[in-house]
């Protein structure tokens, strides 16, 4: 039996020529218990979708149903858990659950209310925290006050529009295992927006893509066996199968084509204030060990004394390498990378590039942030150009532009050059960051988890120009990530530290995997899962802050 049904439902915004559709023609029937996955882009219309599910939203033509009556508006049989916390910053834990309870249960008495707030606080796993305020909470603790709260109005239905999307990887894991508990054990009907492919097969009966002109796409079941362990179904030839065809169907239909630009790039030579006898020495010598990290340590003072946040970090890249750095949160991935930088002081070690230490910032060690730091009020041609004249003092007008276009229509921003950086959405803006990086033509790129504040499906897109950008360069390149699959993605070899502080490498693998590279192709090659399982093992050895005995011949691998 169906309990939510959309009937050839559109949605449209504006009016004459300012109309927008939204949604258009939407079918959808989600039977009662059933576990339902809406995955897209940005921009598909999901959030749309689920508000008119919830009654926030009403269709412009079509109809909204809940077991066959119109949805005329919100409800506590539908439990909506948004991406944002929205809790009552001066009411406690309890009293977050408790206000909630009071509202849809007005005629329990006073115990009954306060034994109900108290077992869903419990359910989330937040007996402990019961009684603190919201700003002593962690965003993952948040959140599971926000499913308290919703399941506690004792929904038939749960809806959750993208409500992990803020929290970091493992807290995100965790929180939709529990999800799917609670699902499992309350027996909820359970329809869910996310962008992530992994977290829609652990929790789905059902996929259903969104398309970018906001119609329904494909459809795929899900039979997996439940409970579905995230490690195991490395594994599990059906897993793998799944998301290789749901991976193909949103990349065919959310990721466009390369964009052909019109610009060729000048035959301009930067210069990296290099003094010009050192530059001529060093022609054709420095190819291995071009970057040269040598027993680095990272100490910082505190009251309680000196703390070393990494330790011992040995590591030698060769020129054209790339490199991605993986850990948890903690582990001294961003330090060392802003150490590479110059950006942050050394305590002790030496870091060399090109056969000279590092000391200080320079545009020849190129570095995109999280995020992109553009100022608002110029372009995305101006905010790409800085730096470009220190770069090239020699080239002219003309070639710097053409330098400065030609990477902005590699990044696919041809046709929004002229923009401010303030009107872009923040996967342009980080376009603009990695053209400007690329720009500058660095002996070093860092990337600091470019993509961290981007939503999955926007990550792929634009680890797709990356790479395409990187095989015209080759530049070296050394990128922080907290993602497995990126990590192996883009790598050459994928460098794991352990858990901080005294944090340093515990293990290499070398990616011996064909380039150019798609994810699309990787899924499919029979070694990716192998070194995909290789990195998780080790992470899931370091998780939850264990700081396991470090093997024998981990300093040994890193200093090859």
């Amino acid at each position: 039996m169906s309990i939510l049904e959309l009937k050839n439902v559109t949605k449209s915004f504006g009016e004459g020529t300012a109309r927008t559709d939204v949604l258009k023609g939407i079918d959808l029937s989600v039977a009662e218990g059933e576990f339902v996955v809406l995955l897209g882009f940005s921009g598909t219309g999901k959030t749309t979708l689920i508000n008119m599910l919830a009654g926030i939203d009403t269709p412009t033509t079509g109809e909204a149903l809940f077991k066959g009556a119109p949805i005329a508006g919100p409800g506590p049989e539908r439990g909506v858990i948004f991406q944002s916390y929205s809790l009552m910053p001066w009411l406690t834990v309890t009293g977050n659950v408790q206000l909630a309870v009071d509202t849809v249960f007005p005629k329990l008495s006073k115990g009954e209310r306060a034994e109900k707030a108290a077992h869903y606080v419990n359910m989330v796993g937040l007996s402990h925290a019961a009684t603190r305020r919201p700003a002593e909470l962690s965003g993952g603790m948040r959140q599971r006050v926000n499913v308290a709260r919703a399941l506690a109005m004792n929904p038939e239905v749960l809806l959750l529009d993208e409500p992990l999307s803020a929290l970091d990887a493992l807290t995100r894991a965790n929180l939709a295992d529990e999800i799917e508990a609670i699902w499992d054990a309350e027996k909820k009907t359970c329809v869910l927006i996310t962008n992530d492919v992994d977290e829609a097969i652990v929790l789905a009966d059902r996929i259903i893509a969104l398309n970018p002109d906001g119609t329904l796409g494909r459809e795929f079941t899900v039979d997996i066996p439940r409970p579905r362990d995230r490690t195991a179904m490395n594994t599990h030839d059906g897993f793998k199968q799944l998301r290789a065809e749901v991976t193909r169907t949103l990349m065919d239909v959310g990721i466009e084509a390369k964009v052909e630009g019109s610009k060729i790039l000048p035959d301009v030579t930067p210069i990296h204030g290099v003094p010009t006898a050192v530059a001529d020495a060093q022609k054709g010598l420095i190819e291995n060990r071009f970057l040269d990290f040598s027993q680095l340590h990272k100490v910082y003072p505190t009251p309680k004394g000196p703390l070393t946040v990494v330790e011992d970090f040995d590591l030698k890249l060769d020129k054209g390498e790339f490199i991605s750095l993986i850990g948890h949160s903690g582990c001294g991935k961003s330090t060392v990378l802003t150490m590479a930088a110059g950006l942050n002081e050394i305590s002790k070690g030496a870091i060399k590039l090109d056969g000279r230490h590092v000391e200080g910032a320079d545009p020849e060690r190129a570095v995109v942030f999280q995020s992109p730091s553009l100022f608002p009020w110029l372009t995305a041609r101006e905010n790409c150009a800085i730096g470009v004249d220190r770069v090239y003092p020699r080239a002219s007008r003309a070639e710097k532009q053409d330098v400065v276009d030609y990477y902005l229509e590699r990044v696919g921003l041809a046709d929004a050059m002229d923009k401010p950086a303030a009107s872009l959405s923040n996967g342009m803006k980080q376009r603009v960051g990695i053209a400007r990086a690329f720009a500058l033509s660095p002996k070093l790129l860092l990337l600091d988890e470019p993509f961290g504040m981007l939503d999955s499906l926007t990550r792929w897109e634009l680890q797709e120009v990356l790479m395409e950008v990187w095989s015209r360069t080759k530049v070296t390149a050394i990128c922080v990530t907290h993602d497995v699959d990126e990590a192996i993605l883009l790598a050459d070899r994928v460098v794991m530290m352990t858990n901080g502080p005294r944090a340093t490498i515990g293990k290499i693998t070398k990616v011996d995997l064909p380039r150019p590279r798609t994810r699309k192709a990787l899924l499919a090659h029979p070694d990716y899962y192998a070194y995909r399982q290789e990195v998780l093992d080790f992470l899931e050895e370091y998780e939850h802050g264990a700081k396991p005995k470090p093997k024998p011949a981990a300093s040994a691998i890193a200093a090859e």
